[in-house]
């Protein structure tokens, strides 16, 4: 029973069921972002004319900036207003966007469908994140992730396959988009009626929490903190060229030659391994030192992102996508693990969601260096750009970041038993 913190029972094992729902339902927010993954810039072009990378890109500056800020209010209210409450919200929020891509008669529609996707996948996939460490405990929370961003990346695949395949059999609109009702209506129905809030939970893990309670939470998480500022940098910097990938991929295969079911397959194999990796790294993440498999994936992605620039046949994409899948997997549950093992459980919604909004910000950073060096100097220059901050990202893990969580804690306890 959920309503009394004296018979609620922390562990992935004892709350599989609501577990499950809440992997299912994020799968569900994941879909969401696949509808657009590879068609919208080829929408751009085909339909409205749009020419200029950085309006084309447009629509993944805003998607960044209205999901960050999301993410940030979705964790500044998560304790007051209850994580279910908005996840509904999320989903309400969510409803128009399948019709306005659909429907849109201007890019400005387009811009506006992107505006409420962003505020749906903050709410709706910080809720469950926030909900499936809340239940599972300080043991698996890297299992957790794992399979919480397994679920949200592998549908952004499945999906992205599915609209790049349908738009190159019927047309760019508006068969591809029919998925996203069936999503959206069966997130928001789940999340009404199935989701049960999970702030009994917090207070029970934070009876016997040894973590210190964070001065300024957005300040210490955003870099004041040597090992959540590390992750934080470094999650920027992550979807900083997962925006550039996200916008500029579909585009560089499309003047390569390649037909949309080509580039609907590569820019799925990308999302793919990110998502399947996920199952084995989130697990990781609870036992091999997170410093070091955070450098790893950084260090993978730069080089995957740096070999692009001689990248000419299909072959070549593939394999570049997957190695770039894979660096992205070593580190995607790695930062919600680190965040939530550092942070006190009073403070950690409010810390994921700074994390979050620095994380997802990246998307329009990337996006608008993407779009501004293409314009300027071609589609190649952003790719060594983006390539060269994400090695240095990588550079900053290994000097900045302390030791992993799990050594802190069995010292933090060490000491207290002495």
């Amino acid at each position: 029973m959920i309503g009394n913190k004296d018979h609620v029972r922390l562990g992935l094992r004892e709350n599989w069921l609501q577990f499950l729902l809440l992997v299912i339902i994020n799968a569900f927010v994941g879909g969401m972002v696949g509808l657009e993954r590879s068609i919208l810039p080829q929408l751009a072009e085909a339909e409205f004319q749009v020419a200029a990378k950085t309006a084309i890109l447009s629509f993944i500056v805003v998607f960044g900036v209205f999901k960050a800020s999301s993410n940030y209010f979705t964790g500044a209210l998560a304790n007051t207003l209850g994580r279910k409450k908005l996840l509904v919200l999320g989903w309400l929020v969510g409803i128009p966007v399948p019709f306005i891509l659909m429907y849109a008669g201007s890019w400005e529609w387009i811009i506006v469908a992107n505006i409420l996707l962003g505020v749906n996948q903050g709410l709706a996939w910080s809720s469950t994140v926030v909900m499936k460490i809340d239940i599972v405990g300080e043991k698996q929370r890297g299992l957790a992730m794992g399979l919480n961003e397994f679920a949200g990346y592998l549908a952004v695949a499945v999906v992205a396959f599915l609209t790049g395949y349908i738009a190159s059999e019927y047309g760019l609109r508006p068969y591809p988009f029919y998925l996203g009702i069936g999503l959206v209506f069966a997130g928001f129905f789940s999340s009404v009626f199935l989701v049960k809030e999970t702030h009994h939970h917090v207070k029970k893990e934070a009876e016997s929490n040894l973590v210190k309670r964070l001065e300024n939470v957005f300040i210490d998480t955003s870099w004041r903190d040597r090992n959540l500022g590390t992750v934080t940098q470094a999650g920027l910097v992550n979807n900083l060229n997962d925006g550039m990938m996200w916008g500029l991929l579909p585009l560089i295969l499309t003047y390569r030659g390649f037909d949309l079911e080509q580039v609907g397959v590569v820019t799925a194999a990308y999302p793919a391994v990110w998502g399947l990796g996920q199952l084995f790294t989130g697990k990781m993440a609870d036992h091999v030192n997170k410093k070091r498999m955070l450098y790893l994936g950084m260090l993978l992605q730069a080089v995957s992102i740096l070999l692009l620039l001689l990248a000419s046949t299909f072959i070549h994409f593939i394999v570049l996508a997957v190695a770039l899948g894979l660096g992205t997997a070593l580190v995607y549950p790695t930062f919600l693990a680190t965040i939530a093992e550092f942070t006190h459980p009073y403070d950690r919604a409010q810390s994921l969601g700074a994390f979050r909004f620095w994380r997802d910000l990246g998307y329009a950073i990337g996006a608008v260096l993407t779009g501004v060096l293409a314009d300027w100097l071609g589609m190649l220059v952003p790719v060594l750009v983006i390539g060269l901050l994400t090695l240095l990202s990588a550079v900053v893990i290994m000097i900045r970041m302390q030791n992993s969580s799990v050594e802190k804690k069995h010292k933090e306890k060490e000491q207290v038993e002495i």
